[in-house]
């Protein structure tokens, strides 16, 4: 107690001081100077000597490296991470790199997963361990009461990592601690795919309707739903029989149109009253913004509504290909095209020049939703299993390596970014698992 307290000369090395009064170390390093001219001094607190003067010689390495934020109070990990999808993202967006559907999952996830938990953390103190014990209350499902998947655990890291990356980069943060987190291993996807024979019980109820040769489509050449619905004629060839994949639909939700920045839902990471006093949203989840007398919660019906609905896309640069078109398939593509050619006679002024192979009578793009409802009703009429849209997709891929296409052949067809995606079918492939067998029996039994 009775220790005198040990001063350092402040000529940049620091100055330290041992005050009785908490029984703490106390040092001081000058890392430049604030914008009115005065010494910019940041302040260190270390229960020992030795950990101070660790602590200072880290904030003067970040000094020497330019890697000091600036002063006053750093922002929050929920902070930065609305910030980053605002600029970052959006800028990825604007050039293309980033699909739309990306960003609003990334902003849903941000609300939903990283603000309630991790998100007040302050930025330049977050640590490891505070990213590991998320990621446990998410898997077991103490924050929200539900249990996540591994895979959405996976993307929330990422969502974390990328933020992170870009506040290393910016110097905000001496390093990215999600770097040091061992990501959420993701659980494989379940592939169920139909049989041969389900397949052509699915197609000839297909046969039946209108647009019979999208479902044609998606189980013989794989396409994914916003391919198929994205496919237009400029991009079919049949004298050469190649389609190529160069578009997609999607349908992108809408935005609130509101003037006011600080509608509430609409300045998400900032905690403001809700304009209208409702007194019981807060910015992290959002309430009714305040755009028009006749406005309501949901940016579908904001009269002054942006930025959503049906778009067309091309797709991610490896979903960008060009798929050769089966044999039995060219003449069912030349029927479908003289079929569009009455429907656009019979519109007349009201067809849509959207040049689509699928579309409504009058040339208006079909949705997702619509397009699903259809899939639904053709699989009650073929008699066979519910599945997901993508399941076509799945029975696609499992019938080319069944049927002996190369593994890279398939990954380049299906537009897969990697061969692990494509392996997946092999699992599943079960005649070729039998012919093995047949064949090893053959080798050892005779």
């Amino acid at each position: 107690m009775g220790r005198k307290p040990a001063k350092r000369r402040d000529d940049g090395a620091g100055t330290i001081i041992f005050r009785e009064e908490d029984q703490s170390w106390h040092g001081w390093v000058t890392v430049g100077t604030k914008p009115d001219g005065k010494r910019d001094r940041r302040h260190r607190r270390a229960k020992t000597k030795t950990e101070l003067l660790a602590k200072m010689d880290e904030l003067k390495k970040q000094r020497d490296s330019g890697q000091v934020r600036g002063p006053g109070k750093g922002p929050t990990l929920g902070e930065w991470l609305m910030d980053y999808l605002d600029t970052v993202c959006a800028r990825k967006v604007a050039d293309g790199t980033m699909s739309p559907r990306t960003l609003e999952d990334y902003v849903s996830k941000a609300r939903i997963h990283v603000l309630p938990t991790v998100g007040s953390q302050p930025l330049d103190a977050l640590r490891p361990d505070h990213l590991e014990r998320t990621y446990i209350d998410l898997l077991s499902g103490k924050h929200t009461g539900r249990v996540l998947a591994s895979r959405t655990v996976l993307k929330v890291h990422w969502l974390i990592s990328g933020a992170l990356k870009a506040a290393h980069r910016r110097g905000m943060v001496a390093r990215n601690v999600a770097d040091l987190v061992e990501a959420p291993a993701p659980a494989d996807e379940e592939i169920v795919p139909f049989t041969r024979e389900e397949a052509r019980q699915v197609l000839a109820a297909a046969t039946k309707r209108r647009n019979g040769l999208r479902w044609a489509v998606s189980l013989a050449l794989g396409l994914r739903q916003g391919e198929a619905l994205g496919l237009r004629w400029e991009y079919v060839n049949l004298d050469k029989a190649e389609i190529k994949v160069w578009w997609q639909l999607q349908r992108l939700a809408w935005q609130h149109g509101c003037d006011d920045p600080h509608a509430c839902g609409e300045a998400r990471h900032k905690q403001v009253p809700c304009p209208k006093g409702c007194g019981k949203h807060s910015k992290v989840r959002g309430c009714p913004p305040v755009c028009a007398p006749d406005c309501e919660k949901h940016a579908a019906k904001c009269p002054l509504r942006k930025e959503g609905g049906l778009v067309f896309r091309p797709p991610k640069t490896k979903g960008r290909r060009v798929v050769p078109i089966p044999p039995p398939m060219i003449p069912m593509f030349r029927a479908h095209a003289v079929q569009q050619k009455r429907e656009r006679l019979v519109a007349g002024q009201r067809w849509q020049p959207h040049d689509l192979v699928f579309c409504y009578e009058d040339g208006h793009p079909i949705g997702p939703r619509a397009d699903w409802a259809e899939w639904k009703e053709i699989l009650v009429e073929a008699g066979v299993r519910d599945a997901r849209v993508h399941d076509g997709r799945h029975t696609a891929g499992t019938l080319m390596i069944e049927e002996g296409v190369n593994e890279r052949v398939v990954m380049e067809l299906l537009g897969h970014s990697s061969i692990v995606l494509t392996q997946r079918y092999t699992h599943v492939a079960s005649s070729l698992a039998a012919t093995a067998a047949v064949k090893m029996g053959d080798a050892l039994f005779g």
